[in-house]
């Protein structure tokens, strides 16, 4: 029976709601906190905390749909992605998950239930595997217990439940943690299952076997030994964690072999079908292969920008503009002119808005950001076209029949061209690429974007056995549950408080005791200490013993290692303190109040940013600190002065307004309806902190505020910069902060009026002034250095000598350059180093030497600032005999650098300036072998040299 996706979503999530599961909303595709991860690849990335102990939930059961990119590190489907039916680089996970509740028995009923039952799959078309052992892993047996479950629900023998390896059926997360066997579905997509062909790949088409979903029962921890090697300790709640691709059981329950027939991507091949006029036949033709490239880029692409993602030189950004290239090449491959990857990103938005709303929510930010990226794409192609004809020019040159794989990966990691379009603009050419050096480069890229795995160390020991000890203690305390879920912070309401030290960590390990001069890390049963979290520092202060010998430690840093704790990071410096130990807590209340301030003001500033700019204009990232605030938001353009102003009195008007800060805890879903701001990179819990400042700005925060607008005093940007593409950063004060820095302008702007001698509102204009006449006596000194080169001009014996020759001691006159030029077949040569700042100079007095020397070469070179700088010219009547671009190649190697040009006219550049005069004394030998031994005799330069163009 033909099923839509969205319902076929929805059965899914609602089967396991009557289970007793919890529907988790999916996951941001950028994990939150989580530098190991590039992407979220599979739906447990959101539970990894869970599952290693470092965060606890209010459920032990739970399902969703989760967003998934696989495009970096070891789950890299890219080159897969249109050529087969089920490779994608976004797909959607849907999964349901056990945090030590039930196990095997369960997740097995209940993956046979929904797949036979609910989904009515064929059984026939059936296979399940297990875990069967593997000798890499002695240790650990086959995964009987798995294969008896399944034999009991299914009625089948051992011919349909197979037994497979560590590679295909045992995950674990990491090198060492949680890990265990597996347990797959794969289903048959054609008329006849063959059960003893099981393990063949898909043909193309996406007939043959075809996994549907996975198991994952974690029952082990896996751990290092001294000496080396692991062993496997049974985890006290095995848990389960399991994954079906929407994509794939759409597939078989709407009766296609090839995911892209599904409702879920046709529309798009659709559309890049009607954008090219070409027809989708569902072939493996290159052009149909390009039609499915760029529906399944597409989506890629859509909800990347709709979480704040711009294309950009580095990490995601970087892997989203190779993802979006990739398509637009194929567009045009498919003969697509125009712009249009922008057109498919709003088919996306069309089809899938409903089910995820931040895609229509940010709707014009995605037709936006992808148009500008195409458009600048189009132009690199020009570019990198043009690197590839100047290589192709230099290997006829050179009789080299083959494009290096430096020149090959820099087009493809640079400029977006993919091997095989080198290769092809390559053998038009009758050509060659080095693939083997190409694939050497490709592989250590690879290699280095692989700190985006799964796996990933599970939270230190060390923070999971002091949050253990803290429930235990509470727990034990008769009617206290204050501890229950670890450390009571009392921080919102108070900056001090009486507390009892619980653990000590010394050099990463715990301690009983610490002593005067130690740097430690303290945690207290309570404080008012804030942990660093949502872009605001942890705060400053001190601990003392109230009562007894003295102690004081000196608290530098506030962090929370795991959820439920906050650390106190310092040095004893004084006394001694020990585990059980009675405290006195106290937060540095200036620091704080400062970055109280710059906290509100952060969200003010959020507001007038989206009131001014548009929607669009989110946050991408924040620091709050005692002394300024820092925010990025998506943009794509500097922001005008009138429009910093604008934002400047914005939140300057709702401080003076001076209403109250009001804060309320509420369920993460009443808070949505409220319509509080959620922003992206922050993780959020069931339960959330809602600030509310006016009703223009509510937003959720678990940060501390200022009580009233008005607490936060003047507002001031400091500066407005682009970090990324599409991202900018603004850095701003407030109250004290903001007025140290208006003073300091206003020193400044005196002492300036002092020096020029003018009154503060002349500074400007007096500036101005003298800007002008400094570009004017620029332009005067240039122009006489010109002079003095090319030798026009004369001076005093006693005034500088031209660089080609001494200053005469009878009249004066300074000797032109050109006597010193040499003769070559055909006519003259002259090499000369002169003073000029810029090629346009260079290149004016190369010319007028030559033309000045009848037929002739000349190379003039000149050091400006840290680079040496070549023009090497060729009158036309020589140019069959000495070629200027090939020539200054060579001579270009020697100052370390590179150049090229036409016949006539060539010009380099290169970082060596101390060997400029050697690269101009070798343009005689480069002429000298380019010179054609069976020419004509040396010809004599004409007796009347052509007119001097001065």
């Amino acid at each position: 029976m033909s099923k839509t996706s969205e319902e076929i979503r929805s059965a899914f999530l609602e089967f396991f709601r009557a289970k007793g599961h919890q529907i988790v909303e999916s996951g941001p595709l950028v994990p939150a906190n989580d530098p190991t991860l590039m992407f979220a690849n599979a739906g447990m990335v959101q539970f990894k905390d869970v599952f290693t102990g470092k965060e606890t939930r209010p459920y032990a059961r739970a399902t969703s749909s989760q967003k998934c990119i696989r495009i970096s590190g070891k789950h890299n489907d890219l080159e897969n992605v249109g050529v087969t039916a089920r490779h994608h680089t976004f797909f959607e996970m849907l999964g349901n998950f056990s945090f030590g509740d039930y196990f095997k028995e369960d997740a097995i009923a209940f993956a046979w239930e929904l797949v036979t039952k609910v989904y009515g799959v064929d059984t026939d078309k059936l296979v399940v595997t297990i875990f069967g052992g593997d000798p890499k892993e002695p240790t650990l047996g086959p995964d009987d217990e798995a294969r008896a479950i399944w034999k009991k629900v299914t009625g089948w023998g051992d011919d349909r439940i197979i037994g497979l390896g560590l590679a295909d059926n045992f995950w674990q997360m990491g090198d060492t943690g949680p890990c265990g066997p597996c347990s797959e579905i794969h289903f048959f997509n054609g008329d006849a299952p063959d059960y003893a062909r099981f393990g063949d790949e898909p043909t193309a088409d996406g007939r043959g076997w075809m996994e549907i979903w996975n198991n994952v029962f974690m029952q082990f921890e896996r751990r290092a030994v001294e000496g080396g090697g692991f062993v496997l300790d049974p985890l006290p709640k095995p848990s389960v964690d399991t994954g079906m691709g929407l994509e794939r059981i759409s597939s078989v329950l709407q009766g296609k072999t090839t995911n892209y027939d599904t409702d879920l991507l046709r529309a798009l091949v659709d559309k890049a079908s009607e954008l090219s006029g070409k027809a989708y036949r569902g072939s493996q033709g290159d052009d149909d292969v390009s039609m499915r490239v760029i529906a399944d880029h597409a989506r890629t692409t859509a909800f990347l920008i709709a979480e704040g993602v711009f294309p950009d030189r580095a990490g995601r950004e970087y892997v989203l503009r190779r993802v979006m290239r990739r398509a637009i090449r194929h567009g045009h491959r498919l003969g697509i002119a125009q712009p249009f990857l922008h057109e498919v990103a709003l088919e996306v938005v069309r089809t899938m808005g409903g089910h995820y709303p931040e895609l229509a929510q940010r709707k014009d930010l995605i037709a936006t950001v992808t148009e500008q990226e195409e458009v600048r794409f189009r132009e690199t192609i020009g570019r990198g076209l043009k690197i590839l004809d100047d290589e192709i020019a230099t290997l006829k040159t050179s009789g080299k029949a083959m494009i290096s794989g430096e020149t090959a990966f820099k087009l493809y990691d640079t400029y977006g061209f993919p091997r095989d379009l080198t290769e092809v603009i390559a053998a038009e050419r009758e050509l060659g690429v080095d693939g083997a050096r190409f694939d050497t480069l490709l592989d250590e890229q690879r290699k280095r974007s692989e700190g985006s795995k799964v796996g990933e160390v599970a939270v230190e020991e060390v923070w999971r056995t002091v949050l253990e000890q803290l429930k235990t203690q509470a727990q034990a305390s008769a009617g206290d549950a204050a501890g229950a879920s670890g450390v009571r912070f009392v921080g919102y309401e108070r900056e001090d408080a009486d507390a009892k030290i619980v653990a000590i960590v010394k050099g990463g390990a715990l301690a009983a005791h610490a002593s005067e001069g130690d740097e430690v890390t303290i945690v207290t049963d309570v404080t008012p200490f804030y942990g660093e979290a949502g872009g605001q520092v942890g705060d400053q202060g001190t601990i003392v013993r109230p009562r007894g010998e003295p102690m004081t430690f000196a608290v530098s840093d506030t962090q929370k290692p795991i959820a439920g704790l906050f650390a106190h990071v310092g040095k004893l410096t004084q006394g001694e303190v020990s585990v059980g130990d009675a405290v006195y807590l106290e937060v540095d209340h200036a620091r704080r109040t400062a970055t109280r301030r710059n906290h509100s003001a952060t969200h003010l500033l959020h507001w007038a940013l989206r009131t001014v700019l548009g929607e669009q204009a989110t946050q991408k990232g924040s620091l709050v600190a005692s002394d300024r605030l820092r925010f990025d938001f998506s943009h794509n353009k500097a922001l005008t002065p009138h429009e910093l102003t604008r934002i400047e009195d914005l939140v300057n008007t709702k401080i003076l307004g001076n209403a109250p800060i009001g804060t309320e805890v509420l369920p993460i879903d009443v808070a949505k309806q409220k319509g509080a701001v959620a922003i992206f990179e922050e993780k959020y819990g069931d339960v959330v902190r809602v600030l509310t400042m006016t009703s223009d700005s509510v937003e959720l925060c678990g940060g501390t505020h200022a009580r009233a607008l008005g607490e936060i005093g003047l507002f001031k940007i400091l500066s407005e910069g682009g970090l990324a593409a599409g991202v900018r950063r603004i850095e701003a004060a407030t109250g004290l902060n903001a007025l140290v820095y208006l003073r300091q302008v206003e020193q400044t702007n005196v002492r300036t009026a002092r020096i020029l001698g003018a009154g503060l509102n002349q500074v400007a204009e007096r500036a101005e002034k003298l800007l002008a006449e400094k570009k004017s006596l620029e332009k005067e000194v240039a122009e006489l250095k010109k002079r003095v080169a090319i030798g026009g001009s004369s001076v005093g014996a006693s005034g500088p000598s031209s660089p080609g020759g001494a200053a005469s001691s009878g009249s004066g006159a300074v000797a032109s350059p050109t006597d010193h030029a040499k003769t070559i077949p055909g006519g003259r040569a002259l090499a000369q180093r002169i003073e000029v700042a810029d090629a346009a100079t260079l290149r004016q007095v190369a010319e007028q030497w030559r033309d000045k020397l009848g037929p002739s070469v000349v190379l003039v070179g000149a050091a400006s600032k840290d680079k040496a700088m070549l023009v090497l010219t060729v009158s036309k009547e020589l140019t069959s005999r000495y070629h200027a671009g090939n020539l200054i190649k060579a001579l270009a190697q020697i100052v370390g650098g590179s150049g090229g040009g036409r016949p006539d006219m060539a010009q380099a550049g290169g970082t060596e300036i101390g060997r400029l005069d050697e690269a101009l004394q070798a343009l005689y030998g480069s002429l000298t072998a380019a010179a054609d031994p069976a020419s004509e005799a040396p010809a004599e330069p004409s007796a009347t040299p052509r007119p001097h163009a001065d």
